[in-house]
């Protein structure tokens, strides 16, 4: 009798299919069997690419005159001793004479094809293989999945995206950083990663920190004006809607010429303003609100998904880039809401919708806007949420809430906008009124995380009842004293927004949706292409923040405007992959223009070795007063002609480069002036911390953390991202 072979990506789901599956299942290592299936799992990527020193011994030196390194074949191996012990069981599974067919039951998406092809490529076998494919994991789910398994030849065209992804990511970083590491070792310790996808992104950020730092603020000035109409009725309005005024002498006219004297409401116009629901979830756009309204990192919010997936059976698969449901999901709506409308806290809204005699689903459900999975949304499964994480309740919230609310009508407002005149100036004033929740009753009247940008309007009032033709007091007038501000820096929730559009500044729904193939990365890669970024240096997190660090700013400045750094481009690949997925492109022809690309990246980087690197000089030495000069490990007075007095401020400190700035003021004071962003502790979370500078019984110089916890014997500091998080290991050099 024949057995199938299941093989999962991750034990927890290989443990959930076989609770689902018929039959009693034994526990052996590294899989469990049954009289009629064998299950075993990955964990995740077992294998990778092979590093180019296994093509050829030669490589191990980083030589310029070895690239572009473009093998015939690419090889694998797998991805440490763990990974391997695994891959043996597998192959022993594949191998056995009783298994006459495989089901590959990873995660129905091109990073789970991968894991599977790579895995089954190392085994070497013919055996037929099918395709689970699961957008639940809920009991019901995974059965009716095995009742419907696909031919394994139907994922031809997706695995050759998979695997045209993972070839590209590996000739474009390992040949860029390379170059870029041969080439600039005289400005920087240790590898310069450049990468198909990280690179774009740091772009982004790195020159959204150039422009905030060459930014210059001019002063500007509003007039404001608090007015009130017959029967106490006040409200306020600024000359012209906000017009900025370039001197205080023109603000100081107009309040002069208004200041007690009476108006008259010259214009009142109203209108009907309505608010479609939000369309459903993909992982981005669940990401962007966790973001905004949690302060979550994009990995903390993967995190909390998958968990309530895989764990929890809670929510849909989370790493869809759809925010659609499919037809054959219609019937399941109402009895989701019944079921999630248990909790108390969604009760009301779930019994909104299934009192519904017709859903409305134009907005919702589109079959030619799912692909690999539909959009993010709750399960029918039971399950007890006040078992659930802190995290985890959140996301789930939102999935929730998100869900409900697209079922419910607009909401509406009324929107006022109120033009008063006094002594021929001109005061404009706007109010919106909800009028009608529709949808927002979900969230309660005001939605929740949407927080008005103060801008130089005024913003949104709650108007009195205000006529045309009424008389108004001035009741005082006053001149704002402004000044321009720098561009924002990128918070997680505006850099995803900034990576699913390619850059493209884009807030209207529909229009993202048309871009999002063509963004940087995938729903499933952001996350990590961030911490990727993070964990090299290149940017820090500061509160909500993201800002570049030196070397980051340096790297993308070097760079200047290689195709490497742009966003486009690297959104025209993400969308040929889609196409290679669609059969409209193919993986060939893709290849040929990676290499291309490759060959051509070598060789713009190869002219970097002109490039003159400018060193910081931080002033005289507060030991000998000599010049202090910027050097690749550190800034100290030492020079090829001058051995200096051996004062030396070593570059990295936990994890972070030191800016100049915070070495200056180590220097001048012995401590930094305040915490200090960006360090990282041995458990990789980042932390804030003053700095002091000390001298020991050798003379040796040292910066070490000027804090509390840092001075006890093992420190066990607060468990907040102020503070370290463990005990840290002394300082870098």
């Amino acid at each position: 009798m024949t057995k199938t072979l299941v093989i999962a990506e991750k034990p927890s789901v290989g443990r959930d299919l076989a609770s689902a599956l018929p039959g009693k299942f034994a526990k052996h290592e590294g899989y469990l069997e049954s009289d009629d299936s064998v299950i075993t799992w990955a964990v995740g990527h077992l294998v990778e690419l092979v590093d180019p020193d296994e093509y050829d011994p030669k490589f191990k030196k980083w030589r310029m005159a070895d690239l572009p390194i473009v093998p015939e074949r690419f090889r694998l191996r797998p991805r440490d001793a763990k990974a391997k012990k695994q891959l043996s069981v597998i192959h022993k599974l594949i191998k056995r004479d009783d298994v006459g067919a495989i089901v590959n039951a990873c995660d129905a998406g091109r990073e789970g094809e991968l894991i599977f092809a790579y895995t089954v490529e190392t085994a070497e076998t013919d055996k037929h293989v099918d395709r689970l494919w699961l957008n639940s994991m809920t009991k019901k789910a995974i059965v009716d999945a095995f009742t419907r398994l696909r031919d394994g030849d139907e994922m031809r065209l997706l695995e050759e995206a998979a695997r045209s992804r993972s070839e590209a990511d590996w000739l474009v970083g390992m040949n860029a950083t390379r170059a870029a590491s041969i080439r600039l070792r005289a400005a920087f310790d240790g590898a310069v990663s450049l990468g198909r996808v990280q690179t774009p992104t740091l772009a982004l950020v790195a020159r959204r920190e150039e422009e905030i730092r060459a930014f210059k603020p001019e002063p500007y000035w509003l007039v404001e004006a608090k007015f009130e109409a017959e029967g106490e009725r006040r409200y306020t309005g600024r000359y012209l809607g906000g017009k900025r005024l370039p001197k205080a002498e023109d603000a100081a006219k107009i309040v002069e010429a208004v200041t007690g004297r009476p108006g008259e409401i010259t214009q009142v116009e109203r209108k009907e303003e309505r608010q479609a629901p939000e369309l459903l979830y993909d992982l981005t756009a669940l990401q962007r609100h966790a973001n905004t309204l949690h302060g979550f990192s994009a990995r903390r919010t993967l995190a909390a998904a998958q968990k309530l997936y895989e764990d929890k059976k809670a929510i849909t698969y989370p790493r869809t880039s759809s925010r659609y449901l499919s037809g054959d999901l219609v019937e399941e709506i109402k009895p989701t809401a019944e079921l999630v409308g248990r909790n108390p806290y969604y009760r009301k809204a779930a019994e909104y919708v299934t009192s519904l005699q017709q859903l409305p689903l134009a907005r919702i459900v589109n079959d030619a806007k799912v692909t690999d999975h539909h959009a993010i949304i709750p399960t029918r499964a039971e399950h007890d949420v006040d078992k659930f994480s802190d995290d985890e309740k959140r996301i789930y919230d939102l999935v929730v809430k998100r869900f409900l609310s697209a079922f419910f009508p607009e909401a509406v407002f009324e929107r006022t906008r109120v033009e008063t005149t006094v002594a021929e100036h001109v005061f404009r004033t706007s109010g919106r009124v909800l009028v009608e929740a529709g949808w927002r009753s979900v969230y309660g009247e005001v939605a929740e995380g949407e927080k008005p940008d103060e801008d130089d309007t005024g913003g949104d009032q709650l108007l009195p009842r205000l006529d045309t033709g009424e008389a108004v007091q001035t009741l005082s007038v006053e001149s704002l004293a402004k000044e321009t501000q720098p561009p924002r820096r990128f918070t997680e929730a505006s850099l995803l927004a900034a990576m699913e559009t390619a850059g493209k500044d884009i807030e209207d729904a529909d229009l993202r949706e048309a871009m999002k193939e063509s963004g940087i990365g995938t729903p499933a890669t952001r996350a990590a292409i961030i911490e990727r970024l993070l964990s090299v240096g290149y940017i820090e997190r500061e509160g909500r923040a993201l800002h570049a660090t030196e070397k980051g700013v340096q790297v993308i400045r070097l760079l200047g405007e290689h195709p490497l750094t742009s966003p486009e481009l690297t959104g025209s690949w993400e969308h040929r992959l889609g196409l290679i997925e669609q059969g409209q492109d193919s993986r060939p022809a893709f290849m040929a223009d990676i290499v291309k690309f490759t060959t051509e990246t070598v060789a713009e980087l190869d002219k970097l070795k002109e490039v003159k690197i400018e060193r910081a000089n931080l002033g005289p030495c507060p030991v000998c007063g000599r010049d202090v000069i910027e050097n690749r490990k550190g800034y100290s007075c030492w020079s090829k002609d001058d051995p200096g007095c051996g004062f030396v401020i070593w570059k990295l400190k936990a994890g972070k480069t030191l800016p100049v700035q915070v070495v200056k003021q180590l220097m001048a004071n012995g401590r930094s002036d305040g915490p200090v962003t960006g360090f990282r502790g041995r458990s990789g979370r980042s932390f804030n911390a003053k700095l002091k500078l000390v001298q020991n019984e050798e003379g040796k110089w040292r910066v070490e953390f000027d804090e509390e916890w840092a001075r006890q014997p093992r420190p066990t500091p607060p468990d907040d991202e102020t503070a370290e998080p463990v005990a840290v290991a002394a300082a870098e050099e």
